[in-house]
């Protein structure tokens, strides 16, 4: 039976530390070859133009022993050109899996309903899982565990946001959500993030205080204000967003030993200062490359042959 990666929902907890731990391993051993993908294709179909996922990917599955096809808006526009079922139900019988990046969360629903291979999600409105795991990993990379550490996550509740929420109460990290009104991450979601942190342990606090959610903090997270389709937004959001920077004085509240961490790309000057994102404490290089093994990992969990 196939399974899809849609969100962190879709991995049982230990599965999500088993992804971890395999990250890990293909990190130490990523100038050794993999076959592991041998004789597989997978197509990234992307709706919004992408450097880190795409490049990542594509690198991954090459390391990995299989074929990678770039399919951009101009080849396939899903739900105008063709229906979204149609390209799943196509592209199945090519393919060996499909990585999605869309606008909306519904597309990559619809494409995992309707293809018989497996669907990664590389982004959309909702969920950002291939991000999430990234980060939980740079996390217990840097500190050597997850339980008991707490994430300040400021900024827009988005889909970055909503997939932190997952993760880190699914690996016991507590986590600190500072947004300006109007701006918190879903009900719904914040529902199900707190299911799992009752069986971890961690602890999730909403907020508008950047300085409350950074107090005594172990990371300190941050993302754009204006996403990709919300630049009609702009003058607003960076009006909302105005005490929401990541920069100095802020972060002196934080433990003295804080990693920063941003998903990228960033805009300097606007959610953190320059000193801070090039500073001692930023990881975000690190996260960068590491998206790269943990997508070699999700690659090997949904498409390799099981022993």
């Amino acid at each position: 039976m196939k399974r899809d990666l849609l969100s962190l929902q879709d991995l049982k907890n230990n599965e999500l530390v088993e992804l971890l731990e395999l990250t890990e391993q293909l990190k130490q051993d990523c100038h050794q070859l993999n076959n592991q993908l041998k004789g597989k294709t997978v197509a990234l179909v992307f709706q919004k133009p992408s450097n880190r996922t795409r490049v990542s990917f594509e690198v991954g599955v090459f390391q990995l022993g299989g074929n990678c096809l770039y399919l951009g808006p101009d080849e396939i526009n899903l739900g105008v050109r063709e229906s979204t079922a149609d390209v799943a139900k196509t592209l199945s019988r090519y393919l060996d899996g499909i990585v999605a990046r869309t606008f909306t969360h519904q597309d990559v629903i619809d494409l995992a309903q309707h293809a018989s291979v497996p669907i990664i999600n590389g982004l959309s409105d909702l969920f950002h899982p291939c991000q999430a795991l990234a980060d939980l990993f740079s996390i217990r990379e840097k500190f050597g565990k997850t339980e008991g550490l707490t994430l300040a996550f400021v900024g827009d509740g988005n889909n970055v946001c909503h997939s932190l929420l997952l993760g880190c109460a699914k690996v016991g990290i507590n986590m600190n959500v500072a947004t300006p009104p109007n701006y918190e991450p879903q009900k719904d979601i914040v529902a199900i993030a707190q299911k799992y942190a009752k069986e971890t342990g961690a602890k999730i606090t909403l907020t508008h205080s950047a300085q409350d959610a950074v107090k005594k903090s172990d990371i300190i997270y941050s993302d754009v204000w204006v996403s990709m389709g919300q630049e009609e937004e702009s003058v607003k959001r960076l009006k909302d967003f105005a005490g929401y920077q990541i920069n100095a004085d802020l972060a002196r509240s934080a433990n003295k030993d804080y990693i920063f961490m941003h998903c990228l790309p960033a805009h300097r000057g606007q959610e953190v200062t320059t000193d801070i994102i090039d500073g001692p404490h930023s990881i975000v290089f690190d996260q960068a490359e590491n998206r790269l093994h943990t997508q070699k990992a999700i690659l090997i969990f949904l498409l390799a042959e099981k022993p």
